[in-house]
């Protein structure tokens, strides 16, 4: 069974930072699709930031570029969000979601199986 656990939310100040972790189990392809996706209230959820095992591809949403990181740590099973320069309109529940396979449009919700359950971002002004 695959589970992703994400982690880390909390509230911050604007022109903060946080740092999301999302650890995965039970997931063994070798090929595969990951990344953060976020839904703000009222809103449909929006890829932010994924990576493609395959080709080594990222995506950014071009409301986080130059402020989000996405990173891994293979050893732990362990995907992150570095997240600084935070901005109110990044509140949202974030989410990790991973597919097995390539993809190769990385930020459609639809693509991606397997979900973690959210972590609640909210940033102050």
């Amino acid at each position: 069974e695959v589970q992703l656990q994400a982690s880390g939310g909390g509230l911050v100040q604007a022109g903060g930072s946080l740092r999301l972790s999302c650890t995965v189990s039970g997931f063994t392809s070798d090929d595969y699709a990951i990344g953060w996706f976020r839904q703000a209230p009222g809103k449909e959820r929006e890829a932010v930031s994924c990576i493609s095992s395959s080709d080594g591809t990222t995506y950014y949403a071009d409301s986080v570029k130059g402020r989000f990181t996405i990173s891994s740590d293979d050893a732990k099973n362990t995907l992150y969000l570095q997240m600084n320069s935070l901005k109110p309109e990044d509140t949202a529940v974030y989410y990790c979601a991973a597919r097995a396979g390539y993809t190769p449009v990385l930020f459609t919700t639809s693509r991606y199986p397997f979900w973690g359950q959210g972590t609640e971002v909210t940033v102050s002004s």
